[in-house]
């Protein structure tokens, strides 16, 4: 008897990516044949300088914009050539996002905010995802500012609140972009470890696009990505190795333009 077990798919996937942009004569190309997977329960870090096209992988893997060549996976749900409309509700009901400016609706408040992907989806949340919000506000810390709106909160609370919005319908992957930029060092930290703790205990696939190497030692994993390539994929790094890295690729590509 054959006990074998076909493993999941990736929570994404991308396949011979490229991006380019600009004209026929003069085009940019921000990637360049990526094949990368995202892990299920697997907080995976994105890193790069500016210009390497770690931002562009993000929008295309999260369906925010479209590849000019290559094929991009959610699941087992092939998004390359979807409409608009088809998009549009796989971004709403199986993707996660938490955005450097946070990115809340001023004019509802905590409890309305987290539950606005389920809004704009048109429907009342099920009692499983009334049951995972109250759990979220509680972990979170956010029980007695759910009347609260986003200007009468701190940073560091805005983006817990917007973390929780993220997971409120149990994605298959959140996307966080510099989750981190906007707060100081103590917030950050806390914001990150909310971040492992999805991955670690509740099984949550993350892929953060950050420039720190203190916010990428979070990470389960550091994909590293230069010229739109990627140039190493890592796990278990300390800040202090990935900055390393990082600074004698800086000088290899220093003294190659010299």
């Amino acid at each position: 008897m054959d006990d074998s077990t076909t493993p999941p798919p990736p929570a994404a996937r991308v396949a011979h990516l490229t991006k380019t942009y600009g004209s026929t004569d003069n085009p940019v190309r921000a990637l360049d044949d990526v094949s990368l997977s995202i892990g299920r329960g697997e907080f995976t870090a994105i890193m790069g300088p500016s210009g390497s096209g770690k931002s562009t992988l993000m929008h295309v893997m999260a369906a925010l914009d479209a590849p000019t060549s290559g094929r991009v996976w959610l699941g087992e749900t092939e998004i390359t050539g979807l409409g608009d409309t088809e998009l549009t509700l796989l971004r709403r009901r199986r993707i996660g996002f938490v955005f450097q400016a946070f990115n809340l609706v001023p004019t509802l408040d905590v409890r309305g905010n987290i539950a606005l992907p389920i809004e704009l989806d048109g429907r009342a949340p099920t009692a499983l995802e009334r049951a995972r919000i109250d759990g979220l506000v509680e972990s979170l810390g956010l029980a007695n500012r759910l009347t609260h709106r986003p200007h009468e909160l701190s940073g560091g609370q805005q983006q817990r609140v917007a973390i929780a919005r993220a997971l409120a319908t149990a994605p298959d992957l959140v996307f966080a972009d510099e989750p981190t930029g906007n707060l100081d060092s103590r917030s950050g930290a806390e914001v990150l470890r909310l971040l492992q703790t999805a991955s670690r205990e509740h099984g949550q696939s993350i892929a953060m696009v950050t420039h720190d190497p203190i916010a990428a030692s979070h990470a389960d994993r550091v994909v590293h990505l230069a010229d739109g390539r990627v140039v190493a994929d890592t796990r278990g790094q300390s800040a202090e190795e990935i900055s390393a890295f990082m600074t004698a690729r800086e000088l290899r590509a220093t003294e190659a333009a010299s």
